[in-house]
């Protein structure tokens, strides 16, 4: 991958990122531009495991699916990879969830991208129309849950180790910070 993308000359476009195939680093699209990031660290790995394992049973009860680290099209030319969604029906088969299929998002903050899931990915989510934005600060576990109002979010709810999320859309569960954290 590494010579495909020294050599390559101008904006990217949504043919030729999806060419790159899968890599070992998460390879996103904005607009043109590759947004390149190291594989996540193990703890981030484990509080998105912990975090599938909790919302799996209540998402298939709503006829729903939770995915970890998928390629969704917000638009064309934008195709980010959050880690994790929750989606409707979908084909197993395709490179790309589209944005219309995904009832909730989250990003796990990593110290080098905060910025990026607080400001960037999350305007490009509510832009897209996903209804729900969960936000997971990996150093504490904390829990930000937001809203989609008009083409912003709107903070629901922020839910500390020691306290309880719940959920009442676009899944009913309840989940522990603290059950995340390894």
């Amino acid at each position: 991958m590494t010579a495909a993308v020294f050599n390559h000359e101008g904006p990217w476009t949504e043919e030729e990122y999806l060419a790159l195939g899968e890599t070992q680093q998460r390879v996103e699209l904005f607009d043109g531009s590759l947004h390149v990031t190291p594989a996540p660290t193990p703890r981030h790995q484990n509080i998105s495991g912990e975090l599938r394992a909790a919302l799996r049973a209540p998402a298939r009860e709503a006829g729903l699916h939770v995915l970890e680290a998928v390629n969704v099209r917000l638009r064309p030319g934008r195709i980010p990879i959050p880690d994790l969604v929750i989606t409707g029906p979908i084909d197993f088969d395709e490179l790309n969830v589209e944005a219309g299929d995904v009832r909730l998002v989250c990003e796990i903050i990593s110290p080098s991208n905060a910025s990026t899931d607080k400001v960037l990915k999350m305007h490009y989510y509510a832009s897209a129309g996903i209804e729900w934005y969960l936000l997971v600060e990996q150093a504490n576990g904390t829990l930000h849950l937001y809203r989609r109002q008009g083409g912003h979010y709107i903070e629901q709810s922020v839910t500390r180790p020691g306290d309880l999320l719940v959920l009442t859309e676009p899944v009913k569960a309840t989940i522990r910070p603290e059950d995340l954290l390894p």
